[in-house]
């Protein structure tokens, strides 16, 4: 996820980083389900063997919203007891689980096959949760040419003024983490595990806050 970060920084766009992604994805997978990585490169069908002995195929996405779909090879599904959809969400720089089902369930999600493929529409997915525009700011700070906010639904948004305008950041992580470190606030809870991106912006704009009232 570092490097993938990097990458980001670096101006390449998510969509153009599926090597990567379904890297991540994988092992993730391999992780949560206690299994191993499929032993042959390429192997037919399945990308990871669960601890429990299940073949599953792990598809992974970095596109945000409802729009676009998965893809899949049904002949290829013979070979698999379950499937995965996984999302790298770009905004909270964190994996989201979309799917985890039995190859049946999911073949009820599919579009009938066209040109050799079925797929399931991102838009099945999509969160029920009210729009973000229609969310309330619950606290909002100003520092250097940004302003932070912390919405109602704990999502960060963060503006920066570039003197001809403002621009919405995105995404907000690593801002966040740089602003962290000049505030000399942790990056790691007390276990040692990274905060996402809710807690570390919380912290950054209380920090804020309180230096602007100090």
């Amino acid at each position: 996820m570092a490097w993938f970060e990097r990458e980001l920084n670096w101006g390449v766009p998510p969509t153009e980083l599926r090597h990567l992604c379904g890297r991540i994805g994988e092992l993730y997978a391999a992780l949560i389900t206690n299994g191993q990585m499929a032993t042959e490169v390429n192997q037919r069908g399945y990308d990871v063997v669960s601890g429990d002995g299940e073949r599953i195929s792990v598809k992974t996405t970095a596109m945000m919203g409802g729009g676009g779909h998965i893809a899949f090879n049904p002949r290829s599904l013979e070979e698999v007891e379950r499937i995965i959809i996984l999302r790298i969400n770009t905004e909270e720089m964190q994996i989201e689980k979309l799917l985890d089902a039995t190859v049946e369930e999911a073949r009820s999600l599919m579009s009938p096959e066209r040109a050799g493929k079925q797929s399931i529409s991102l838009s099945r997915f999509a969160q029920s949760a009210k729009p973000r525009k229609g969310l309330k700011s619950v606290r909002e700070v100003v520092f250097e040419s940004y302003t932070l906010r912390e919405l109602e639904s704990g999502t960060i948004e963060v503006e920066r003024d570039t003197g001809h305008g403002v621009e919405s950041v995105s995404p907000v992580m690593p801002l966040l983490r740089d602003l962290a470190k000049q505030l000399n606030l942790p990056l790691v809870n007390g276990n040692g595990n990274s905060f996402n991106t809710r807690h570390l912006g919380s912290l950054v704009i209380r920090e804020i806050a309180q230096q602007s009232t100090g």
